[in-house]
């Protein structure tokens, strides 16, 4: 939380300048002073913030009521617990996290984002990214936690948390790979959405069995939540509506999740609209067309309910806010459970400059709120629910049998593609799709993916014809240009068109900055499914 009127040094009240991690009571009750809430970290001496580091997102409890997971910290209060009037800011301490990647312990070890505690409380899964073969890329980990009160090698020299037994959570061999040759016959390819492909790690089942990831697509530029079981292997798709999803936070009982989706939004349909398409020009345009999903700041996620069992047939989930919530408030990363499971947390942001107003054709919508403030703390009741108990979970092994160990010293792999060739990649009912692979001239990277379709079906029942291509090229690690083609039809047994994914005649060329997220496109790209037309974002929105 960032405070507003927060005086200067030397003030009393300068304590609570900047970002601050506060605890707020839920129940209507208040804190001694009055106060519903109650701020952790305003006034923590510079002693108990030695080698605090910047990364405070996604704050999350440890089960023992007295410690934080802060970002890529560790707020502690020793023996007293956070709610309790012993724990003031003169008494938490403040620990950084470091994971050593150097083979002799030295330095301050790789920046890891996006951290997520595991229900055993000792582990924790993580994400780093990397630059291979002059392209962004980004692995899930999972590896234990370890307090160093005085560690000798490493900065910072201050007490700390190291991150140990790290595994990878992905296999390089090629076979192992969503796409991959065929190892008996080289001339087909494969599409096994079934094996783990982690691209963005999102957080773990409460049980402590499954992490959550954005995966590799099971249908082309549809984005989903996916979880994979960590001693099998075993994958699971946790969501197919065209939208996209990545946070999410699952019930004490695992039987729900709740995700903040783009869905109801159309915002990413007129890419993933099309269902049943193999997701093989997505080796390249996965990242591109995920980043759709914002412009800039602006997020179009809002909160849905979602059985264990994934969207399927009408079944697409429950908003939790549709009476409460206006277009222009989106919600943020990450909604939470109640520990009994009768209620959601999330927040939101309303839309603001620059993802409105000025030279943008969106107008920013004043606010409502009290003080004006364009952020809000909400929470999702759900009233019919019965409290549910969730005893500790047992310390899981370190071991991920079908990931990797990260051996500290050496660097993260290049992902396994297909070589330059033709092949042939046929589908699960009938037909087939011809498939160009064709690898940038230095031979570093592929460069674009082509496929035409003849009467391809997965389920016998909907037959894909027609064309799709794209070529990626960047022009530096982040920003990079799609240029689309496309001239799909899905028909049913009868003949009947079901849906058409068609850009224009001069294609379709999306240019996104992965980190910047802001939408800039020449041509068109469109989908049709039935009588519904979907196009694409207008530039700069």
């Amino acid at each position: 939380m960032t405070f507003a009127g927060a005086a200067a040094a030397p003030d009393p009240r300068s304590v609570y300048s900047g970002s601050q991690l506060v605890l707020v009571r839920t129940d209507r009750a208040t804190f001694p002073g009055g106060d519903a809430w109650k701020c952790l970290t305003c006034g923590t001496p510079a002693a108990g913030r030695q080698g605090m580091t910047d990364d405070t997102s996604y704050p999350q409890p440890f089960a023992d009521g007295k410690r934080v997971l802060y970002g890529t910290n560790v707020v502690d209060c020793g023996p007293y617990q956070l709610a309790s009037p012993a724990c003031t800011p003169a008494r938490i301490h403040v620990y950084p996290i470091r994971w050593n990647t150097s083979a002799d312990g030295s330095g301050p070890g790789t920046a890891i984002r996006e951290l997520r505690l595991h229900p055993d409380q000792v582990h924790l899964g993580f994400n780093s990214v990397s630059v291979t073969g002059g392209r962004l890329d980004q692995y899930g980990y999972f590896g234990r936690l370890r307090f160093d009160p005085a560690p000798k090698t490493g900065e910072p020299l201050v007490p700390r948390y190291e991150v140990e037994k790290v595994s990878r959570l992905f296999d390089a061999a090629p076979t192992a790979q969503p796409v991959h040759i065929d190892a008996r016959d080289p001339s087909k390819l494969v599409f096994d959405p079934s094996l783990p492909g982690v691209g963005e790690f999102r957080g773990f089942s409460r049980n402590g069995r499954e992490a959550f990831y954005v995966g590799y697509p099971v249908e082309s530029s549809n984005i989903d939540l996916m979880a994979v079981d960590l001693r099998t292997g075993k994958v699971r798709r946790m969501t197919a509506n065209p939208g996209y999803a990545d946070p999410v936070d699952a019930s004490p009982d695992d039987r729900w999740i709740v995700a903040l989706d783009t869905r109801g939004t159309n915002r990413m349909t007129f890419a993933s609209g099309m269902t049943g398409i193999p997701a093989v020009t997505d080796l390249l345009s996965t990242s591109v067309v995920s980043s759709v999903r914002n412009n800039g700041q602006r997020r179009f996620f809002q909160p849905y309910l979602i059985d264990r069992h994934g969207d399927r047939g009408s079944y697409q989930g429950q908003r939790l806010n549709y009476s409460r919530t206006s277009p222009d408030w989106n919600a943020g990363a990450d909604p939470r459970w109640s520990p009994d499971g009768t209620a959601v947390a999330y927040y939101e942001r309303l839309v603001s400059a620059p993802s409105c107003g000025g030279v943008n054709p969106l107008p920013c919508p004043a606010s409502t709120e009290p003080g004006g403030r364009r952020t809000r703390l909400m929470i999702a009741r759900l009233t019919d629910r019965k409290p549910v108990r969730r005893g500790p979970v047992a310390p899981v092994s370190d071991l991920v049998p079908w990931g990797t160990p990260y051996v500290p010293g050496t660097p993260a792999p290049q992902r396994p593609y297909p070589p330059q060739g033709t092949y042939t990649l046929s589908g699960k009912a009938s037909g087939s799709a011809r498939v160009h692979v064709v690898w940038d001239d230095a031979k570093t990277a592929v460069k674009t993916v082509s496929l035409r379709y003849t009467h391809y079906s997965d389920d016998g029942s909907a037959f894909l014809d027609g064309s799709e291509s794209v070529t990626h090229t960047s022009t530096s690690t982040t920003l990079t240009t799609l240029d689309w083609y496309s001239d799909l039809v899905k028909t049913g047994r009868s003949g009947k068109v079901l849906a058409t994914k068609k850009t224009s005649a001069d294609g379709f060329q999306l240019t996104i900055d992965l980190w910047q997220t802001v939408f800039q496109a020449t041509g068109t790209l469109t989908t049709t499914v039935g009588s519904r037309t979907y196009t694409q974002p207008a530039n700069g929105t």
